[in-house]
Formats: structure tokens, sequence, C-alpha cells
């Protein structure tokens, strides 16, 4: 169609309605698409979860989580190296005890595996973020995230107080970050206060804040050789079904004083990740579980996905949704992948 340049403006169309729609133009060509690119992921902004078990030089391989491993404390020391080296902006650190006891005492140990990482990490200066997962349920006998009430449920004030020691403990060591992931009533408030009467006031708290009961954490729990020894943990973990109730969650860990919120599994939960970034001023975090990571690494093996592709547009809408931090089993990965789009 021709304009007539001899009209006055009013009468040349301006509108969709007689011009042709043409989005597609931008979607041309890998650089077209480069630049209006709306949603950009960065190394920075990943977190690599690292599992760590006792010995020395141990690397055993996780049958049900592909390229993942347990990691003694200085290989774990190495692979934060290596994932500093390519940008990853932190770690978390899961620990498996030799053993276990009712309280989880070893979790709160000094001297224990995941301490002994923090220190070692520490010592390399690296351009890294420490974070603690800070929970029991690795450490009980009985698998479940605090010590046991005479009917069997989990004590919830007596789980508080051990809450607190685990992540001075954690502090101590050298974590920049505790995440409590508990989902025990108050776990927030009361490791705050006891960080501040340690002189760990400047220890920030990434709550995990909507946690739900799901069916995607299986290949953790082998991982972390964390499954309950009996029942399971719907007791205190969200119903899947309850978005207004994990706000609600979130507003109480704001209220006691969590400096960034985590929502998990991240996926399943795209629309908590988008609720929670509208409505708090805080940095939001999504943890993208084992199940998510497994399901498409086994697809990949198979040949059914391109593998860097769909962990890529996973993370993507991860991020989309408004997190600015993931913690990923696939952060090494992706920033390799990033890498060599540059």
């Amino acid at each position: 169609m021709m304009l007539d340049l001899e009209r006055p403006p009013s009468a040349i169309p301006t509108t969709g309605a007689s011009l042709p729609t043409r989005l597609r133009r931008l979607r041309r060509t890998p650089s077209l698409r480069a630049l209006v690119r709306e949603t950009r992921l960065h190394p920075a902004m990943l977190v690599a979860p690292l599992f760590v078990r006792p010995g020395v030089g141990v690397r055993e391989p996780i049958a049900s989580m592909p390229g993942q491993a347990r990691l003694s404390a200085d290989l774990a020391a190495d692979e934060a190296a290596r994932l500093a080296e390519l940008g990853v902006g932190g770690v978390i650190l899961f620990g498996l005890p030799e053993t276990k006891d009712a309280l989880g005492s070893g979790a709160s140990d000094d001297a224990g595996m995941v301490q002994d990482a923090f220190r070692r990490i520490r010592a390399l200066e690296l351009p890294l973020v420490t974070i603690a997962d800070t929970c029991l349920c690795e450490y009980t006998d009985h698998g479940h995230c605090g010590p046991l009430a005479a009917d069997g449920s989990v004590d919830n004030d007596a789980a508080l107080v051990r809450l607190a020691e685990v992540a001075v403990s954690q502090a101590r060591s050298g974590a920049d970050i505790v995440a409590p992931s508990a989902m025990i009533d108050g776990q927030v408030g009361a490791i705050r206060t006891a960080l501040d009467a340690a002189d760990f006031e400047g220890t920030p708290i990434m709550a995990y804040a909507s946690k739900h009961a799901s069916a995607f954490y299986g290949p953790f729990r082998e991982a972390a050789d964390s499954a309950p020894a009996f029942g399971d943990r719907r007791g205190y973990q969200m119903d899947p079904a309850n978005g207004r109730e994990a706000v609600r969650e979130m507003t109480l860990d704001v209220a006691e004083g969590a400096d960034i919120l985590l929502v998990k599994p991240a996926l399943p939960g795209l629309d908590l990740i988008a609720a929670a970034r509208a409505r708090f001023d805080v940095p939001i975090a999504a943890y993208q579980v084992s199940g998510e990571y497994a399901m498409l690494a086994a697809a990949a093996e198979r040949g059914w996905l391109n593998g860097r592709r769909a962990m890529t547009e996973a993370v993507t809408a991860i991020v989309r949704a408004g997190a600015g931090i993931v913690i990923t089993y696939a952060a090494a990965d992706i920033a390799m992948w990033l890498r060599d789009e540059r």
C-alpha cells in the first residue's frame, strides 16, 4: 500500500487496523532476537547446590540426578572455585553426616563437614556467596525437620531452639547467608534473634517462605539421605494447592526479618514467584528443585529433549516470573552455555 503524501497527516492511516502487523520483523535473525530479549540470564544470578559428605577426595555420583555428586569438603571447595571461575553467583550447602540422632546434633557441630566446607571455601577468597541450608532433616535419625513431640509430630518450639543453634554455627563457620528451610512457624524470627545475639547481625536470612510438600523433591531425598523414617512432611510443609496461604507465609517471614524470600519448587510455583515480586520489596529467589532438574536431564539423556534449550527455557521462565536469584543444579552448565553465546 502506497501512502498519499499530499494528504494532510490526519488523513494518513497510522493504526494497526489499516497497516499489517508484522511482529516477526524483530525475530528474523539471532542478533535481532538478542537485542529485544526481555528476560536475560546471567551467571551471577545462579546458585549451585552442593552435597557435602564425610571423607577426603570423595566424589560419589547421584544416580537420580545426572551430572551431580556428593562431595567431600575438600572437593566441595574445589567445585566452588570452578563455579566462581564460571561467574556463578553462589553455592548452597547440604550435609550428609556419618551419624544421626533424634535432635540432629550434627547440624550445629562446628566440626561438621558442612562447617568444614564453608571454612575451606572462605579461605579461597572466592567472588562467590556461600549459603547454608538451615534445617535438621538430613541430621535427624527420623528424617523430620526438628525434634519430635510425644505424639510423633515435630515439636515446633523445640525445633526453633535447634534451628537457631544451627544458624549460628553456620554463620560462625563462614556462611554469608543462612536459609531456614524447615517450615517451622517462627523460624525466621528465632534465627534473627540468635544471630544478632551472637554478633552476626550482618548475616542475611533467605527464608524458604513458600515451600510446598512437593512430589518434585524425590531425587533430593536420595541425594541427601533425608527421607522421613515414618509419615511425611505435609503437617508442616504447605499444601501445593494453596496460593493465598503462601503469600501469608511470605508476609509473616518479612515481618520476622527475612532479607530474601524463596519459592520452592519453582516451575510449579511461577504464580507465587510473580505474586511475591509484585507484593514485596525484597529480593525474590526460587529453587528449581531436584525433580525439575532430573526430569529434564533424564529426557535429554534419552534424546527426547534438547537438554540445553529445555533447561535454559525453564530457568528463563523462572526469572521471567520475577525471581532475581535461581537455585539450580544446572548452574554450571548454564554459565558455560551463556559464556559460549558471547
